[in-house]
């Protein structure tokens, strides 16, 4: 009886250790200093699908199961990729005097085979003048490009560039727009 007592702690404590579970990671778009050039009144806000608002890093297998969304477990987003999204915008001033609403409808990675994935990126961008009485334009995103490795690092590391990338865009688009208000 002693024995089996003994025996029986032994495996608790061994599966107590095995089962102990590692926090993820946690992940954001990189430190960025503020850019402040003039004082505008822009304001940024990201609306997203529900299964957007969640920190998980999504990725996709298109070559075998195109339909189901997976997700790392080791890695996170520290929030969701909505609210990082519009912190960056906002936080970049790329808005100028306009205040921008955004669609975030993609974000995910997806695999075309085992060894070969990209991130992407679909949002559209609704501009309102300062007042947000009148609508200036609406245009539609679509960025994506090759992750460096095909699994979480390289989510990650192209999740950031693409952010970046998204920030220039929406900055070139709003630029073009106060060119044909003039």
């Amino acid at each position: 009886m002693r024995y089996l007592l003994i025996g029986w702690l032994v495996f608790l404590n061994a599966g107590c250790s095995v089962t102990a579970k590692q926090p993820p990671v946690l992940h954001d778009f990189g430190v960025s200093a503020p850019t402040v050039t003039h004082q505008g009144k822009a304001s940024v806000s990201v609306n997203a699908p529900t299964w957007l608002w969640d920190n998980r890093i999504r990725y996709r297998l298109l070559y075998s199961s195109p339909s189901q969304v997976r997700f790392y477990g080791l890695d996170r987003w520290i929030a969701s990729p909505p609210e990082m999204f519009e912190q960056l915008l906002n936080f970049s001033g790329k808005a100028r005097d306009y205040a921008l609403i955004i669609r975030l409808q993609d974000f995910e990675q997806q695999f075309d085979a085992p060894d070969r994935a990209r991130v992407v990126l679909r949002f559209s961008v609704e501009a309102y003048s300062d007042n947000n009485k009148q609508k200036i334009g609406t245009q539609e995103f679509y960025l994506q490009q090759p992750t460096k490795t095909p699994d979480a690092a390289g989510a990650i590391i192209g999740f950031i560039d693409l952010a970046h990338k998204a920030t220039e865009r929406i900055q070139d688009w709003v630029a073009g727009l106060s060119d044909h208000q003039e």
